[in-house]
Protein backbone atom coordinates (compact mmCIF):
# COMPACT_ATOMS: atom_id res chain seq x y z
CA UNK A 1 0.00 0.00 0.00
CA UNK A 2 2.09 3.00 1.33
CA UNK A 3 1.69 6.03 -0.33
CA UNK A 4 -1.50 5.07 -2.45
CA UNK A 5 -3.98 7.62 -3.49
CA UNK A 6 -7.57 8.08 -2.30
CA UNK A 7 -9.31 9.94 -4.82
CA UNK A 8 -12.60 11.84 -4.14
CA UNK A 9 -15.96 13.70 -5.57
CA UNK A 10 -18.86 15.28 -4.16
CA UNK A 11 -21.70 14.00 -5.44
CA UNK A 12 -23.95 16.88 -6.22
CA UNK A 13 -28.05 15.52 -5.89
CA UNK A 14 -30.50 17.52 -4.92
CA UNK A 15 -31.49 15.53 -1.88
CA UNK A 16 -27.97 13.24 -1.35
CA UNK A 17 -25.34 15.79 -1.04
CA UNK A 18 -22.25 13.66 -0.52
CA UNK A 19 -18.62 13.11 -0.59
CA UNK A 20 -17.31 10.42 -2.15
CA UNK A 21 -13.69 8.21 -2.59
CA UNK A 22 -11.68 5.50 -3.81
CA UNK A 23 -8.60 3.71 -4.61
CA UNK A 24 -7.34 2.19 -7.72
CA UNK A 25 -8.87 -0.58 -6.04
CA UNK A 26 -12.10 0.24 -5.21
CA UNK A 27 -14.34 2.94 -3.55
CA UNK A 28 -13.53 3.25 -0.05
CA UNK A 29 -15.37 6.35 1.48
CA UNK A 30 -19.26 7.60 1.21
CA UNK A 31 -19.74 10.40 3.30
CA UNK A 32 -22.31 11.27 5.30
CA UNK A 33 -25.59 13.19 3.00
CA UNK A 34 -24.81 17.59 3.70
CA UNK A 35 -21.35 16.65 5.45
CA UNK A 36 -18.35 18.52 4.49
CA UNK A 37 -14.98 17.39 3.46
CA UNK A 38 -13.91 17.50 6.77
CA UNK A 39 -15.50 14.27 7.34
CA UNK A 40 -13.85 12.76 4.54
CA UNK A 41 -10.18 14.03 5.21
CA UNK A 42 -10.49 13.51 9.49
CA UNK A 43 -11.22 9.35 8.15
CA UNK A 44 -9.00 9.56 6.13
CA UNK A 45 -6.03 11.00 8.47
CA UNK A 46 -7.07 7.92 11.05
CA UNK A 47 -7.86 5.51 8.57
CA UNK A 48 -5.39 5.51 5.83
CA UNK A 49 -2.54 8.31 7.33
CA UNK A 50 -0.25 7.74 4.31
CA UNK A 51 -2.44 7.92 1.67
CA UNK A 52 -3.10 11.18 -0.33
CA UNK A 53 -6.21 12.44 -1.20
CA UNK A 54 -6.92 14.24 -4.75
CA UNK A 55 -10.37 15.42 -5.94
CA UNK A 56 -10.85 13.37 -9.65
CA UNK A 57 -14.53 13.69 -10.36
CA UNK A 58 -13.85 12.15 -13.77
CA UNK A 59 -12.06 8.60 -11.63
CA UNK A 60 -14.75 8.43 -10.02
CA UNK A 61 -17.42 8.79 -12.69
CA UNK A 62 -19.07 5.13 -12.35
CA UNK A 63 -19.55 5.17 -8.37
CA UNK A 64 -21.23 8.55 -8.74
CA UNK A 65 -23.49 6.99 -11.90
CA UNK A 66 -24.18 4.18 -9.86
CA UNK A 67 -24.71 5.94 -6.47
CA UNK A 68 -27.31 8.31 -8.41
CA UNK A 69 -29.22 5.67 -9.76
CA UNK A 70 -29.60 3.96 -6.52
CA UNK A 71 -30.95 6.93 -5.30
CA UNK A 72 -33.10 7.76 -8.45
CA UNK A 73 -34.70 3.90 -7.54
CA UNK A 74 -32.97 2.45 -10.46
CA UNK A 75 -30.60 0.47 -9.22
CA UNK A 76 -30.75 -1.87 -6.44
CA UNK A 77 -27.55 -3.65 -6.37
CA UNK A 78 -24.47 -1.99 -6.95
CA UNK A 79 -22.15 -3.68 -9.10
CA UNK A 80 -18.48 -1.57 -8.38
CA UNK A 81 -15.85 -2.96 -6.59
CA UNK A 82 -15.12 -1.84 -3.20
CA UNK A 83 -12.04 -1.69 -0.98
CA UNK A 84 -12.60 -1.80 2.43
CA UNK A 85 -10.08 -2.19 4.94
CA UNK A 86 -10.60 -3.25 8.76
CA UNK A 87 -10.45 -6.06 11.69
CA UNK A 88 -10.77 -9.66 10.87
CA UNK A 89 -13.94 -9.13 12.57
CA UNK A 90 -15.27 -6.06 11.00
CA UNK A 91 -14.29 -7.52 8.07
CA UNK A 92 -16.80 -10.07 8.48
CA UNK A 93 -19.47 -7.91 9.74
CA UNK A 94 -19.11 -6.12 7.14
CA UNK A 95 -19.63 -8.99 4.22
CA UNK A 96 -22.38 -10.04 5.92
CA UNK A 97 -24.09 -6.53 5.74
CA UNK A 98 -23.56 -7.01 1.97
CA UNK A 99 -25.78 -10.15 2.01
CA UNK A 100 -28.75 -8.22 3.07
CA UNK A 101 -31.43 -7.48 0.11
CA UNK A 102 -32.66 -4.47 -1.26
CA UNK A 103 -34.95 -3.61 0.46
CA UNK A 104 -35.37 -5.57 3.72
CA UNK A 105 -34.04 -5.22 7.07
CA UNK A 106 -32.28 -7.03 9.32
CA UNK A 107 -31.34 -6.97 13.21
CA UNK A 108 -28.08 -6.88 14.85
CA UNK A 109 -29.17 -10.32 16.40
CA UNK A 110 -29.37 -11.97 12.58
CA UNK A 111 -25.50 -10.50 11.79
CA UNK A 112 -24.26 -12.23 14.58
CA UNK A 113 -25.84 -15.36 14.04
CA UNK A 114 -24.81 -14.77 10.83
CA UNK A 115 -21.25 -14.30 11.17
CA UNK A 116 -21.21 -17.36 13.92
CA UNK A 117 -20.80 -14.89 16.89
CA UNK A 118 -24.83 -14.67 18.04
CA UNK A 119 -23.46 -13.04 21.35
CA UNK A 120 -21.38 -10.30 19.94
CA UNK A 121 -23.66 -7.85 19.15
CA UNK A 122 -22.78 -4.92 20.48
CA UNK A 123 -19.26 -5.84 18.78
CA UNK A 124 -21.71 -5.79 15.68
CA UNK A 125 -23.13 -2.99 16.74
CA UNK A 126 -20.04 -1.54 16.21
CA UNK A 127 -18.51 -2.51 13.44
CA UNK A 128 -21.51 -1.26 11.53
CA UNK A 129 -21.08 2.07 13.17
CA UNK A 130 -17.45 1.99 11.55
CA UNK A 131 -17.99 1.01 8.04
CA UNK A 132 -16.84 3.75 5.89
CA UNK A 133 -18.69 3.10 2.69
CA UNK A 134 -22.19 3.60 3.73
CA UNK A 135 -25.26 3.03 1.45
CA UNK A 136 -23.13 0.38 -0.87
CA UNK A 137 -22.69 -1.64 2.46
CA UNK A 138 -26.09 -1.20 3.10
CA UNK A 139 -25.88 -0.60 7.22
CA UNK A 140 -28.89 1.23 7.08
CA UNK A 141 -30.42 -1.75 6.60
CA UNK A 142 -29.78 -2.67 9.92
CA UNK A 143 -32.18 -2.07 12.83
CA UNK A 144 -32.94 -2.70 16.36
CA UNK A 145 -34.81 -6.00 17.57
CA UNK A 146 -37.62 -3.46 18.30
CA UNK A 147 -38.27 -2.45 15.14
CA UNK A 148 -36.61 0.98 16.41
CA UNK A 149 -33.78 3.02 14.23
CA UNK A 150 -30.45 2.86 16.04
CA UNK A 151 -27.71 5.20 15.74
CA UNK A 152 -26.18 5.64 12.31
CA UNK A 153 -23.15 7.84 11.19
CA UNK A 154 -25.06 9.77 8.57
CA UNK A 155 -27.72 10.65 11.16
CA UNK A 156 -30.83 9.25 11.58
CA UNK A 157 -32.52 11.34 9.00
CA UNK A 158 -30.22 10.16 6.50
CA UNK A 159 -31.12 6.79 7.52
CA UNK A 160 -34.68 6.98 7.25
CA UNK A 161 -34.32 8.43 3.93
CA UNK A 162 -32.77 5.37 2.58
CA UNK A 163 -35.18 2.90 4.42
CA UNK A 164 -37.76 4.72 2.80
CA UNK A 165 -35.83 5.20 -0.64
CA UNK A 166 -35.95 1.02 -0.61
CA UNK A 167 -39.58 0.70 0.82
CA UNK A 168 -38.45 -0.66 4.60
CA UNK A 169 -41.33 -0.52 6.93
CA UNK A 170 -40.02 0.14 10.50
Amino acid sequence: MGDDMIYWTRLQSEEWPLYIAATDEGLCFVGSVGADLEELKAWQKKKRPKAMLVEDDLKLGRYVKELQQYFEGEKQCFELPIDLQGTSFQMKVWQALQTIPFGQASTYGEIAQKIGQPTAVRAVGGAIGANPVAIVVPCHRVIGKSGSLTGFRGGLEMKKSLLKLEAISF
